[in-house]
């Protein structure tokens, strides 16, 4: 389906965006990559893919709406991924998540309805839900803003969708739950317990570990966007992607220290812990919905990918781009 069709890719500098990117370039698509604009003319992730065959890198910000205009022009296909995700950052940074997350789903959705886009793939987040309510976590659940950032990921969504149904631009929600794996954020808990065990620390700090999470591979959510797009039967949908599974915080570190034999313990650090009411406790993905569209199904489970995930922050080359002794809000 992808061969020879023109993909823009917003937020393909980051982590699952510059995975997207590169599986999307090996399936023959002709990908549009957007980094934001810096005066260091850096990329991001996109400078760690080993082939930037098919891929036209472009700098810019999705909060100019002229901009998002220009660069959905001829353009089959946008994955718009391209958004701030720090929660912490989100509690003393509120309004600029309004700007990126709100404003900018706003103009890559204006921009591809003037230019005609055959499909939208908006990127959602399991963090809309909040804590769970009932599990597994269906499509129907509630939505609860439990932080600014995912107040901000509600109102995007909306965004997103009222362009379905005010204008029939054909929009698909993918709502991944939380991805793992190369390239991930050192903000993230997995990065934060490999990159301090691989650094020799002999206590992990932490926030809360108690909450359960449903980890999913990067290649698995890539794999989930792929199917979504190549579905019709998602347009003007909201769908999950995730494993099925939940593990704990807690469980996770064991597990790591398991694999890399190691017998650290954990200690919790103040300024990692989520005021009372934004913690988010339980989730847990239901996707028997994109399971019965498309047929996807996560193929990596949590310790294979775990075992993937370090042996790639374990090269030198790419455990120096983390800063183990940092709390990265």
């Amino acid at each position: 389906m992808f061969n020879g069709k023109k993909i823009l890719v917003t937020g393909a500098d980051g982590f699952i965006g510059s995975h997207l990117t590169e599986m999307l370039a090996k399936e023959g698509a002709y990908v549009k990559a957007l980094s934001q604009y810096n005066s260091f003319n850096s990329w991001g992730w996109i400078e760690d893919i080993k082939s930037l065959k098919n891929i036209e890198v472009i700098s810019g910000d999705v909060r100019d709406p002229h901009f998002c205009k220009h660069i959905t022009k001829d353009i089959d296909i946008v994955f718009h991924l391209a958004a701030l995700i720090a929660i912490p950052y989100s509690y003393i940074a509120p309004d600029s998540y309004v700007d990126t997350n709100i404003k900018g789903t706003l103009n890559i959705c204006q921009g591809a309805l003037e230019n005609g886009c055959e499909r939208v793939i908006h990127t959602s987040t399991s963090e809309v839900y909040g804590t769970a309510q009932y599990v597994p976590i269906d499509e129907n659940h509630p939505l609860q803003a439990q932080s600014p950032y995912s107040a901000s990921k509600i109102g995007a969504d909306a965004i997103a969708m009222s362009y379905f149904n005010a204008f029939n631009l054909p929009v698909t929600i993918a709502r991944p739950f939380n991805t793992y794996g190369p390239r991930q954020s050192a903000r993230a808990v997995i990065p934060t317990i490999i990159t301090q065990i691989a650094a020799g620390k002999k206590e992990i700090k932490l926030g809360d570990v108690s909450p359960t999470r449903d980890f999913n591979y990067v290649e698995d959510t890539c794999r989930g966007f792929i199917a979504l797009a190549q579905c019709n039967d998602s347009i003007g949908k909201t769908i999950n992607i995730g494993s099925n599974t939940e593990i704990s915080i807690g469980d996770t570190l064991n597990l790591i220290k398991k694999i890399m034999q190691s017998d650290v313990t954990f200690i919790t650090e103040e300024q990692r812990i989520r005021p009372d009411k934004s913690e988010v406790f339980r989730l847990w993905c239901d996707n028997s919905l994109i399971n019965k569209l498309t047929g996807f199904k996560s193929a990596t489970s949590i310790e294979q990918g775990l075992r993937q995930t370090i042996e790639w922050f374990m090269l030198p080359e790419n455990l120096t781009k983390y800063k183990a002794d940092i709390y990265n809000v």
